[in-house]
């Protein structure tokens, strides 16, 4: 939805500087508007047109700042079949926390959704050697 939105914005924001621009045209050259309608709805669109899909990423306003999201592909793996360095040090630094779900990707990271002794839900990050990552 918000895509869609955007998308809109930009083709509006197009259509108005190109109408400016008609104006602005017409006046110098003492050009009848009627008759430019159509290049003026041509121009827009082409230019319009030229903007999607200009987003090779999903991006996400936060804060009002703007971060590239990078999607990384996870496969889903049974807590048994965990490292143990990992199971160790999910116990120790976060001690009574419940797993949740595994998830381990193509560079051997693992992404871990646990619930804290409080019910807090928190997504974890660590390395096959149970070292923990900022993502």
């Amino acid at each position: 939805m918000f895509d869609n939105q955007l998308h809109i914005f930009k083709q509006d924001i197009v259509f108005r500087v190109g109408t400016i621009i008609l104006i602005y045209l017409s006046r110098m050259f003492n050009l009848n508007i009627r008759k430019m309608k159509k290049l003026v709805f041509a121009t827009a669109l082409t230019i319009g047109s030229l903007t999607i899909g200009t987003a090779a990423t999903p991006i996400i306003f936060h804060d009002g700042i703007m971060e590239d999201v990078f999607l990384q592909d996870y496969t889903e793996v049974a807590a048994s079949n965990l490292p143990t360095p990992i199971v160790n040090a999910l116990a120790t630094d976060y001690e009574g926390a419940m797993l949740n779900k595994a998830y381990v990707d193509d560079e051997n990271k693992y992404k871990l959704e646990i619930t804290s002794q409080d019910g807090a839900s928190s997504v974890l990050y660590a390395d096959a050697e149970g070292n923990w990552l900022e993502m």
